[in-house]
């Protein structure tokens, strides 16, 4: 088994230059902005981030054309509600002036009623005088004719 290793402060010191250089060096080995890789490597970060961007501008535009379709869509059931509700007071209307043209026609039946019975209670009147009038005449008559025979 090997022994500890105690070095002395020049051993420790050149140690931590050698770690230093380790590390300039591995400073030195990174790409510089200008290489190659370094170009490329960018370039297509750019092209991720302007394919996402343009992916992003695509959803905002189809959000915006699924919202006009909504608004379209709200907008022509607005107006079939509208032509529904403007038939529905035609055919309100319609059915109010039918219920006043058979008021209407009810109304002068009844009066015409009215003028028939009005014309058949003068009638029947202008009878029941005549047979009044009649039965006076005759019951006048028998009064005569008792007195008559009296005499």
């Amino acid at each position: 088994m090997q022994g500890t290793k105690h070095g002395d402060f020049n051993s420790r010191r050149e140690a931590a230059d050698r770690a230093r250089q380790a590390m300039i060096e591995r400073f030195r080995a990174q790409p510089r902005p200008d290489d190659p890789v370094v170009q490329e490597r960018l370039a297509a970060q750019r092209a991720v981030a302007e394919a996402r961007e343009q992916r992003r501008a695509e959803r905002l535009a189809e959000r915006a054309a699924q919202a006009e379709a909504a608004a379209a869509e709200a907008r022509r059931l607005e107006a079939e509600e509208a032509a529904r509700q403007a038939e529905a007071a035609r055919l309100a209307a319609a059915e109010a002036l039918r219920q006043a043209e058979a008021a209407r026609e009810a109304a002068a039946a009844a009066m015409e009623q009215e003028q028939r019975a009005a014309l058949l209670d003068a009638e029947t009147k202008a009878r029941a005088l005549a047979i009044a009038a009649e039965q006076k005449a005759m019951r006048d008559a028998r009064y005569a004719a008792r007195k008559s025979r009296r005499k």
